[in-house]
């Protein structure tokens, strides 16, 4: 045994992650690489890497540090970050998640892996939970039949594209309509699949859906600058057509508007985020799809239906398996939902803690916060060059205003940011986590900080209803 202790280097080279690691050792490395005759690692990349892509020299990373070291680099970058206040909207709004789904659901390892529809016989809690999300779809949306979930909002709009052309009777048409207010990330995403599909895109108010020969159309309600309009006119002039119409709808708004279903639309589909699933960077968030019990063959995803076991008890399986995987490539329909099955659980679990009228409490405050915004814009705006492009509205204004650099400005200095790709206006959504001091910054933003509302006065003389009554449930 040596006298000699060891030095410090040699004992922090000996606090590493290698010491830990569970991987092959260098005996099962040889091993492996002489089975596919490699003479080492570095031979086996430049057999596999082609020259033309590879760097010339190792990337300067710099020395290695431990786990604690490692992460207090990560913390120290973080804590550069900025968090503003988001009222952006556009499909994303802040929520509060419950603590007791945040805690037993989405910290739950039993719950946030896969729901292994495969082997229901253990997964019986978790299909339930989905077939939870599958009710609260087909109750607001107004149709017959919900999908387990889908990646997000843009995918879903595409897969509604794909079934469009799947079972409209308008077999020659080969161009897919889409409204101009529509979210912009959604059609990028269904420009970008119908690319793909050799589908043509058509561009333009919703009002000329029917104008155009198109085996399906794509409709927002609410629009993405937050106007609430009747679209079932629209609506049936496409089906007229032989046009199928889908619907990239705000789940939150079903609460207290018509639904899809009753406005005549053949699909309903939207983000699932806002109940409950943290805004997380921009998702992806699951997405809830809908249609008609007669497409049921082309909807995409997974159906979770209720069954009986072997003993005859009801149980939950996964029902109209055709999407799967063992189904032919070109037979086969998307099959992506079991990456946003935790998010989907929450939106279910979020809606039973809540049930119908915490729900409708919840829609209810949000657009009265809206009518609050919308009467203090309206009663000061004139003077500011400040007026609303939308007289109907659920939680989102657009702000029409004559200095926007300056008004952004002021925003970020407040630590909020509104939506800023609109020509000469800028757009404001409300959530479930606005407060009175928000409103009251709002107007600060938009009107000047010598505005003189109050909150409480506006809420005790407003008499507008931003939401088309017609709409209403």
């Amino acid at each position: 045994m040596s006298n000699t202790s060891p030095t410090l280097a040699q004992l922090e080279q000996k606090d590493t992650f290698i010491r830990r690691h569970i991987g092959p050792g260098k005996g099962e490395i040889e091993e492996m690489l002489s089975a596919i005759g490699a003479s080492s690692l570095d031979d086996l990349v430049e057999q596999t890497v082609p020259a033309g892509i590879a760097l010339p020299e190792p990337l300067k990373c710099g020395e290695g540090a431990t786990e604690v070291e490692a992460l207090g680099e990560l913390k120290a970058v973080a804590e550069k970050n900025k968090i503003n206040r988001s009222f952006i909207g556009m499909g994303y709004y802040d929520t509060h998640v419950p603590n007791v789904i945040l805690r037993n659901v989405l910290e739950n390892p039993g719950w946030y892996t896969a729901y292994t529809p495969y082997q229901p016989e253990i997964a019986q809690g978790r299909l339930e939970a989905i077939l939870n999300f599958q009710q609260v779809t087909i109750d607001l949306t107004g149709l017959e039949l919900a999908s387990a979930s889908l990646l997000d909002e843009g995918t879903a709009a595409a897969e509604a594209m794909g079934l469009a052309k799947r079972v409209s009777k308008n077999k020659k048409a080969n161009a897919f309509f889409v409204a101009n207010d529509v979210h912009p990330q959604t059609v990028d995403v269904v420009e970008t699949r119908a690319e793909m599909f050799g589908f043509e895109i058509i561009k333009g108010a919703a009002e000329e859906a029917a104008e155009h020969d198109v085996f399906g159309a794509l409709l927002q309600y609410p629009t993405s600058t937050g106007e609430v309009k009747d679209i079932s006119d629209i609506i049936a002039a496409v089906q007229a057509k032989k046009g199928i119409v889908a619907v990239a709808a705000d789940l939150m708004s079903l609460v207290m508007l018509k639904s899809p279903g009753e406005l005549g639309a053949d699909v309903a589909l939207g983000s699932a985020q806002r109940f409950g699933v943290p805004m997380g960077y921009g998702g992806p968030h699951a997405a809830f799809f809908a249609t008609r019990d007669s497409y049921k063959r082309s909807l995409p995803g997974r159906i979770i239906g209720v069954s009986k076991d072997s003993r005859g008890r009801p149980a939950l399986r996964m029902a109209l398996q055709t999407r799967e995987q063992h189904i032919r490539r070109e037979k086969a329909n998307s099959n992506i939902c079991t990456a946003q099955v935790l998010l989907a659980n929450m939106a279910s679990f979020y809606a039973v803690y809540h049930g119908p009228q915490g729900l409708k409490t919840i829609a209810e405050r949000i657009h009265r916060f809206a009518d609050i915004l919308a009467t203090g814009i309206s009663q000061k705006g004139a003077e500011k060059g400040v007026a609303l492009k939308h007289s109907t509205y659920f939680d989102t204004l657009t702000v029409m205003v004559s200095n926007k650099e300056d008004v952004l400005a002021s925003a970020y200095a407040k630590g909020m940011n509104l939506r800023a790709d609109l020509e000469g206006a800028v757009g404001v959504s409300l959530d479930e986590t606005t407060t009175r001091e928000d409103i009251v910054a709002l107007f600060d933003v938009l009107l000047g900080e010598e505005h003189g509302l109050s909150v409480e006065g506006l809420d005790a003389e407003v008499t507008t209803q931003g939401l088309n009554l017609f709409l209403m449930r």
